[in-house]
């Protein structure tokens, strides 16, 4: 019988048709991007305080702008980042008995009397600095006491990703990837259409649940699709080219918001593009591997027939015989193997702290560009072209240094950018900025880095459950960053930065305790994690007793690779 990885080396490992499929499937991390980090401008908190009904009627009457309405009448307050402007208290006074005119907008009663006038609260909503845009968190008033809401928004998200990556990677083992795929992108058209148009705020939560079930669960069909069709040699370049796809979509992300400054309609673009997926029906075939692995064997034999056909490659009588390597080894895994010796406990528990550690810090250093009070599109857009390095970076160091060191390094990086960016004062803007570009350069690579080593660590049996139950943790993270960062941020704005560092220093070192897996076999078995001496003195007598035997035998062996 053929192995499927040899029929793959016949048709074309990485021919024509690969790589047009693959620089399609590319094109949906783009609007993962969108989705995933989309809160900075959809749930952008700017400038506001309290508005009271006989001050805007003199603002109106007088054509004061909403600054100068604010110095005339809104109180200054200490807080975390010095004396401001109050946002959820006012003077209660009216203002109609205080000499208030248009002339004389601070009038010297005013300024004589308001540290000794009354305060209340925001009773009739809020003025915003925001003109010609709309956030939901201006549409909703989700300031002040209400500002956790927004935290919601963002972690309602990250719940859809944990349920959604785990129900739709089943679906897409059972039913097929590209059915699932497709099944996928109608049910996000779907809810991110009714995102756009939610009426209240809970619905808007309620939406962004169903909204990210969807979403991440397609990225993951589509990342599995890619990597399935090429062969092994190819798999970790493209799978570093679809998450650097990711990179893109975060520098489109500020022009299309800039120009777009309404959050509903957003959203609508954010959902376009899945609607446009559809049509991927007429162009992406089934994979040929999961048909095999359901015995589907005539259907993956016509799809390496049109795969072959379009690379001009010219097929012998072998691909007749075509069956899945697999089909012999089927086991049965239970989430407890993942921890059933001490080093795949060690490996379970220093993977999941890293993707716990990724999402993190890779969100919170991004949704807190939201709130530092700069020129949002400015600082995001600068601060995404740092991404676009980390892909490369990777592959100039993976096969020269390894897979541990950079990895370690790059959590290092981050954790020390973040620690040195919180004590920089704010008066060397552009060196804080510097630092902090650094940080993100050094956990993008970490969070790219975390998804093959992940895969390399774990033996065969049980590597699919491995990666899933890991990178569980990187939607724990999601949820928990927003809260991280925006409270904290209250507390003190440079505090959240401090507990970044702190994690991706623990993460960095923790790293440093895994084994190498640069040149080193992929484990099959469980035995070959805690013996791997054994499994190469066994390698090494294969090849031997494959010396000793005549051509024609091993010319036959199967090539065993995932």
């Amino acid at each position: 019988m053929t192995a499927f990885e040899d029929i793959l080396e016949e048709v074309g490992a990485f021919g024509r048709s690969q790589m047009r499929i693959v620089s399609i499937f590319c094109l949906v991390s783009v609007p993962f991007s969108f989705v995933y980090v989309g809160i900075v401008f959809q749930g952008f908190t700017p400038e506001h305080w309290c508005r009271d009904p006989v001050v805007s009627g003199i603002r109106e009457t007088c054509g004061w702008s909403l600054q100068d309405a604010r110095r005339a009448t809104v109180p200054l307050m200490n807080s975390s980042s010095g004396v401001t402007y109050s946002q959820c208290q006012r003077l209660d006074m009216d203002w109609n008995t205080t000499g208030l005119t248009c002339d004389n907008p601070e009038s010297e009663l005013i300024q004589a009397q308001i540290s000794t006038l009354p305060m209340t609260g925001c009773k009739d909503g809020w003025e915003y600095d925001y003109e010609g845009r709309q956030s939901f968190v201006t549409e909703f008033d989700l300031v002040c006491a209400d500002a956790w809401y927004v935290d919601m928004f963002q972690a309602t998200l990250s719940v859809g990703f944990l349920v959604g990556s785990i129900t739709i990677g089943y679906l897409a083992d059972k039913y097929g990837r590209i059915k699932s795929f497709l099944m996928t992108n109608f049910f996000i058209g779907v809810a991110g259409i009714l995102v756009a148009t939610s009426p209240n705020y809970i619905a808007l939560l309620v939406f962004r649940v169903l909204f990210g079930f969807g979403v991440k669960g397609g990225w993951m069909v589509g990342y599995v699709l890619t990597t399935e069709l090429v062969g092994v040699e190819y798999r970790r370049m493209v799978g570093v080219t679809y998450q650097m796809f990711f990179s893109l979509g975060i520098l489109i992300l500020p022009l299309l918001a800039y120009f777009i400054p309404n959050w509903r309609w957003l959203q609508v673009v954010f959902t376009i593009p899945y609607i446009c997926f559809l049509s991927y029906y007429w162009f992406i075939p089934e994979s040929p591997r999961w048909l095999l692995s359901q015995n589907k064997r005539n259907e993956a034999l016509e799809i390496m027939k049109a795969i072959a056909k379009e690379n001009k490659k010219t097929l012998s009588k072998n691909f007749e015989t075509l069956t899945d390597e697999n089909t012999d080894s089927v086991s049965t895994v239970s989430f407890m193997d993942l921890f059933k010796t001490a080093k795949l406990r060690k490996f379970t528990f220093i993977l999941s702290f890293n993707w716990f550690t990724s999402a993190v810090v890779y969100q919170g250093l991004i949704m807190r560009l939201g709130i530092l009070g700069g020129n949002v599109y400015v600082d995001f857009l600068i601060s995404g072209i740092v991404e676009l390095p980390a892909a490369f970076l990777i592959l100039l160091t993976i096969e020269r240094i390894g897979r541990r060191l950079p990895f370690a390094a790059a959590n290092f990086v981050a954790g020390a950018a973040c620690l040195i960016t919180a004590f920089i004062p704010d008066s060397m803007f552009w060196l804080k900025s510097a630092v902090a570009c650094v940080g993100r350069l050094g956990i993008t690579m970490a969070f790219e880095m975390v998804v093959f080593v992940n895969a390399e660590l774990y033996p065969t049996v049980i590597r699919n459950l491995g990666v899933s139950v890991c990178s569980t943790l990187c939607d724990i993270g999601g949820i928990i960053a927003p809260f991280l960062l925006y409270r904290l941020a209250v507390i003190w704005l440079e505090l959240p930065l401090i507990i970044f560092g702190a994690l991706a220093f623990v993460a960095g070192g923790l790293v440093l305790l895994l084994p190498e897996t640069k040149g080193v076999p992929l484990p099959e078995t469980i035995d070959d994690i805690e013996c791997p001496n054994r499994n190469k003195e066994n390698q090494l007598k294969s090849q031997q007793l494959e010396n000793l035997l005549p051509s024609d035998v091993t010319s036959n062996k199967e090539v065993t690779a995932v």
